[in-house]
């Protein structure tokens, strides 16, 4: 795992070609899951939500877009200024510069807490996980949306393939950076698989915790609950 500044300095640097390239190598599929996340959180009308390694934006403002308030906390300055361009109403979200193990929020603040493909950059997973069980109230969702890489004979080999070698060539023609492209599919490789990672977020304290394979396994969406209150 590479060192917090270093992981920022890298994300400033590709700000710029973040959204573009991400829709090019997904194919769009990424703004699928995130609906799904969104799907998963439930009604969120005059929710109040927290978007830890908020990036460019996407999952707070469309948490927003469905009436929820919202805090999106990102370490990265670069990629905020571009979450705060894509508002159409600047009162939407509330966009902060933040640590994902130092969350700007109070304790029990949030209704639901997110993270989209960003707990992997974290340095310490499990204490981003015990931070955003911190900042929801008792009853309040976790919700992870996470690369993984899929099982079976012929998908699994077929997908490392794309995501070891044709990937990261890509990636480093279009945001002429080695680094960034080359660091994903090794954190990637490095993820442990959903059900170790559903089993941590349980050893963490939160409960009625599941997962789910989207797109073939080729990304997860996880799901967990603080303990007490209602859901």
């Amino acid at each position: 795992m590479a060192e917090p500044a270093q992981v920022r300095s890298m994300f400033a640097r590709i700000a710029r070609v973040y959204d573009p390239l991400n829709r090019t190598l997904s194919l769009g599929i990424d703004q699928r899951w995130r609906r799904a996340l969104l799907a998963a959180a439930g009604d969120v009308r005059g929710a109040r939500v927290v978007d830890s390694c908020s990036g460019t934006g996407d999952v707070a403002l469309a948490f927003a877009a469905a009436g929820a308030r919202v805090v999106g906390a990102d370490f990265t300055p670069e990629m905020l200024a571009l979450a705060e361009r894509k508002q159409v109403d600047p009162a939407a979200v509330t966009f902060v510069q933040g640590d994902a193990l130092r969350l700007p929020v109070r304790s029990g603040a949030a209704d639901v807490c997110t993270v989209a493909f960003g707990i992997r950059n974290v340095a310490d997973r499990r204490a981003a996980l015990r931070e955003m069980r911190r900042v929801v109230r008792p009853g309040g969702r976790v919700l992870v949306l996470e690369f993984t890489m899929p099982p079976g004979r012929v998908l699994g080999p077929a997908y490392r393939f794309y995501f070891t070698r044709v990937l990261p060539g890509i990636g480093r023609v279009v945001s002429r950076h080695d680094e960034a492209y080359d660091y994903l599919p090794r954190t990637v490789l490095a993820w442990p698989s959903p059900a170790v990672f559903q089993r941590e977020m349980e050893e963490e304290g939160l409960v009625a915790c599941g997962h789910r394979l989207l797109t073939r396994g080729i990304a997860c969406l996880h799901w967990g609950r603080a303990p007490g209150g209602s859901a």
